[in-house]
């Protein structure tokens, strides 16, 4: 074990989350509602061996956080959390367990698995139990990272962005698309730096989009169950880490978020925006029989949602196994602080949000006023972006196609089916002609313009 040593923290500040280096030093903010002790734990250039641990000193407004003078960019780290391990009162705090930062905006190395990454002994399936073994062998880390790059006098919010009346998306994965495009480098293909190659910026904008929509690059794990099958998690919908782009799809791993905005910077000279398809719903942590990754070892009670009268199981409206508690102040925070990250760090022009009827309920269900939803309208910087809604869920209520506020789109699974049925002959013109004109019947209120209605391409959805 590492020695513990604290004589050159200082106290830091609360804000802003994660790990922040500000030119001589990384400040450390970490929340935690139910945490009696954070330790932020730094490790070698290789992730490989851990050096210290040091209890963040301060306490301020439940969030925890130091200041280390020392510690600069690409210095690795982790933190371990105390506090009761009680399953049945919805806590599962375990220091044996090293665990992600939530504001990471850059990981290195992938998750190992094995049974030590379980805050509970998990050969016996018993999640009361509770697991002494170090997870840290096993698992990514985080990076500190220096944010500052050259956007070469490209504004904060791109002159070329373009209004929702014009807008053709084209949603494409950044693996996927690259990995076999023809005269394409070999050494670029699968990767961001191969999506910003000029042949491949050039290839799309020939097909007249606008706008092209990236499925997750958040940083996401592969399943267990794959890996044991041999398979992957080819599509990323299991996001552990929402600040930093995924290392799998970047020619060098050590600087992805740079090779990440570096893309971006290509797409925008081409005058094409780029959307993010984002996961808020759930994490990689899975149900009381997942790992203990990140946020369940932070904050369990406050990250997920739990079962009223049973906190020791999760609510499932995601059919993951777990549900973001997007009814928390905190978690609320968390997520618009990812958004305005993603569009002020990296110029993301907006934002499909995966099963978005999730990130409006509150304890009694789907609510167009919910806290997130507020939230976003309210932001003067999302207020500019485009936001979309996949407009349904796997909860009670969970379809609501039209349900969205003033100022989001949705995704219009309508105009898709009638379009099909109009096809092979199951449906009349009459039909079709609501659905061609913008289906007024489920958008038109509040002063909802057409564009809220993203008629999504038949022919698109049967690809996927």
């Amino acid at each position: 074990m590492p020695a513990k040593r604290t004589p050159r923290i200082k106290e830091g500040l609360p804000q802003p989350r994660g790990a922040s280096w500000d030119g001589k030093g990384t400040n450390f903010a970490l929340f935690s509602a139910h945490a009696t002790k954070v330790e932020v734990c730094l490790f070698d250039d290789k992730g490989e061996n851990e050096l210290e641990r040091i209890e963040l000193p301060e306490y301020t407004n439940q969030i925890r956080h130091g200041y280390l003078p020392d510690v600069r960019p690409r210095a690795i780290y982790g933190y371990r959390v105390y506090g009761p391990y009680e399953p049945e009162a919805g806590h599962r705090f375990n220091p044996n367990k090293l665990l992600l930062d939530p504001y990471a905006v850059a990981h290195t190395g992938q998750l190992k698995w094995d049974p030590a990454v379980f805050g509970y002994k998990m050969e016996s399936m018993d999640d009361t139990t509770f697991d002494e073994r170090d997870s840290a062998p096993f698992m990514p880390k985080c990076a500190v990272v220096d944010p500052k790059f050259d956007w070469r006098g490209q504004g904060l919010l791109s002159e070329f962005r373009l209004p929702f009346d014009d807008t053709i998306l084209y949603e494409l994965h950044v693996k996927g698309f690259t990995k076999q495009f023809p005269g394409l480098a070999e050494h670029l293909r699968g990767t961001y730096a191969g999506l910003g190659a000029e042949p491949v910026i050039k290839y799309i904008k020939e097909l007249g989009v606008t706008s092209v929509e990236l499925l997750p690059i958040h940083f996401s794990i592969n399943d267990r169950h794959l890996l044991e099958k041999g398979l992957t998690n080819y599509w990323g919908y299991n996001s552990i880490g929402f600040f930093a782009p995924d290392t799998r799809y970047a020619h060098d791993r050590t600087h992805a978020l740079r090779e990440f905005k570096e893309m971006v910077a290509r797409f925008h000279d081409a005058g094409i925006e780029v959307i993010l398809d984002v996961v808020y719903n759930h994490t990689a942590e899975g149900n009381e029989h997942g790992p203990t990754l990140s946020f369940r070892g932070i904050d369990n009670a406050s990250y997920y949602r739990l079962l009223p009268g049973n906190p020791r199981q999760y609510i499932n409206d995601t059919g993951t196994g777990n549900t973001l508690n997007l009814s928390h102040a905190r978690v609320i925070q968390m997520v618009t602080d990812n958004l305005r990250y993603w569009v002020e760090q990296t110029r993301i022009d907006g934002f499909r949000f995966d099963l978005g009827t999730i990130l409006a309920r509150e304890p009694n269900g789907f609510d167009n006023q919910s806290g997130f939803l507020k939230a976003c309208s309210q932001d003067p910087c999302l207020a500019r972006v485009k936001l979309i809604a996949e407009p349904w869920d796997c909860g009670p209520g969970g379809y609501q196609v039209g349900g969205f506020p003033p100022g989001w789109a949705e995704w219009n699974d309508k105009f898709r089916d009638t379009t099909r049925k109009f096809w092979i002959g199951h449906a009349p013109p009459a039909e079709l002609t609501g659905m061609l004109c913008a289906s007024g019947e489920f958008f038109n209120h509040q002063g909802r313009r057409p564009w809220a209605s993203i008629n999504l391409s038949p022919l698109m959805m049967a690809s996927l």
